[in-house]
């Protein structure tokens, strides 16, 4: 990614694929014509001006792009929210929309309207005629998103612990090893979303749709590097909170109240 102040090198992580370009409505009216001119039968008449066909014949519908705005645009999104967590948009930074938009291959039109996105999420802000910069947040401010994660969710965990039987723990166990898995391949964008994954279905066995979308939310939110910080977490630090996953879920199923607990208490002290 290329900052837009001060052109910093561009990292590959955050855009492993590039978006394909849209095709133009002009190209794909022209190709479509041509195809319906060929398939005509040999006595029927052919139009000759754009809109023109025969009296009972339906108007031909327009072809679909191959690629929808929306659909960019949460691609650009994904790549983007990649990027803060990696690091590779920097705290501080400011990135203008058509350089993004350079980057990825496509306008600045999706990439604006992505950075929209991470404004209302607190990732960014807009900085008027620039673009826009990444929020530096500090310790107090991950501190405090821990605070609020523990308020919400550890009296959650510890209703299900008392609730939810053994065998439906266990079927969360292919998520928490996919975790460690993403923790041992050492990629921190990986990881934040095989975490976001198993805490998301734990709170999902709660029946509430609202807890799971604020937690989730507040959960990306900490998972962003602090200003100061130059590179995403290690990966003994990625390996160590997927072991807390694993260990929570052998005390959940064993039915362990008082182990559970314990973990869930210093899950969330240290939760990023």
């Amino acid at each position: 990614m290329r900052p837009s102040a001060q052109g910093a090198p561009e990292a590959e992580a955050a855009a492993q694929a590039r978006v394909p370009a849209q095709p133009r409505a002009v190209d794909v009216d022209r190709a479509g014509n041509a195809d319906r001119a060929r398939t005509r039968g040999a006595g029927e008449p052919v139009a000759t001006a754009r809109g023109e066909h025969t009296h009972g014949e339906p108007p031909p519908p327009r072809p679909r792009p191959l690629v929808q705005r929306s659909s960019v645009r949460g691609q650009i999104l994904d790549a983007l929210r990649t990027a803060l967590v990696t690091g590779e948009l920097r705290p501080g930074e400011v990135y203008s929309g058509p350089a993004l938009g350079e980057r990825f291959g496509v306008s600045a039109t999706p990439v604006r309207e992505a950075m929209q996105q991470l404004a209302l999420e607190g990732a960014v802000e807009v900085v008027p005629n620039r673009g826009f910069r990444v929020v530096e947040r500090g310790d107090r401010e991950l501190a405090e998103l821990a605070e609020v994660r523990a308020l919400i969710e550890v009296p959650v965990w510890l209703r299900l612990a008392r609730t939810v039987p053994a065998e439906r723990w266990a079927q969360l166990r292919p998520l928490a090893e996919a975790a460690v898995r993403a923790a041992s391949a050492g990629c921190p964008a990986t990881y934040a979303e095989a975490d976001r994954a198993f805490h998301r279905a734990v709170l999902a066995l709660a029946g509430n749709d609202q807890l799971v979308h604020i937690a989730g939310d507040l959960h990306r939110r900490a998972q962003w590097p602090p200003a100061g910080v130059l590179a995403a977490r290690g990966r003994a630090d990625l390996i160590a909170d997927a072991h807390e996953h694993t260990a929570l879920l052998d005390a959940l199923i064993a039915g362990d109240q008082d182990l559970v607990r314990t973990l869930v208490g210093e899950h969330f002290t240290g939760a990023r």
